[in-house]
């Protein structure tokens, strides 16, 4: 396994060892121990998978604290183009986002810690993405902001995905931030 750092401090790009053969492929996508060794520690309490045609976009999502969540998603067949955007208040890179092609063919996992917006877009028909997260969903905080927010400025490959109603109507990024100022303040 290799454990790539990304232009933001945190989330991380893993990459598994893959072993194939003429039956086909194994991996391991998961071991506790080489996580640890990489000083990744998450505690894994809720397993989640969607399945997705081409062109549906989901996110930006995240749970608010103390629901956060980190992340270890990954796809299993298809491809998506996904994106991370720190909102870690005090980050010197907070309101940027990395991205990544995850798909079943290069088996890339990214590692997204607590404290990020998360989202993807779905490259293929029939794209199943599985993600390990190390919060419950907690309705009450669960968070988003406008996919094509223009301060995030963010260079998704499509000008019409196919949204939700929720993602479709989320908050800016400077709604965010008036939020975060007004907690903050309390």
């Amino acid at each position: 396994m290799e454990i790539i750092n990304t232009e933001i401090p945190g989330l991380l790009i893993i990459k598994p060892d893959i072993f194939t053969d003429e039956r086909g492929y194994f991996y391991e996508s998961y071991n506790k121990e080489k996580f640890l060794s990489a000083g990744i520690a998450p505690d894994f309490v809720q397993d989640n998978e969607s399945r997705s045609s081409k062109g549906v976009l989901r996110g930006l999502h995240f749970q608010k604290e103390p629901h956060a969540q980190g992340k270890l998603v990954r796809v299993i067949t298809g491809a998506v183009f996904d994106v991370a955007v720190d909102l870690r208040n005090g980050s010197p890179t907070f309101g940027k986002w990395s991205s990544i092609v995850l798909s079943g063919e290069n088996k890339l996992m990214y590692w997204i810690p607590e404290g990020f917006a998360h989202g993807f877009l779905t490259l293929e028909d029939n794209t199943i993405f599985s993600y390990k997260c190390t919060g419950k969903y907690n309705k009450q905080a669960e968070g988003a902001i406008r996919w094509n927010d223009p301060q995030l400025a963010i260079r998704w490959m499509i000008d019409e995905p196919i949204l939700s109603e929720k993602d479709r109507t989320a908050p800016l990024f400077s709604e965010y931030i008036s939020e975060l100022t007004a907690s903050a303040s309390k």
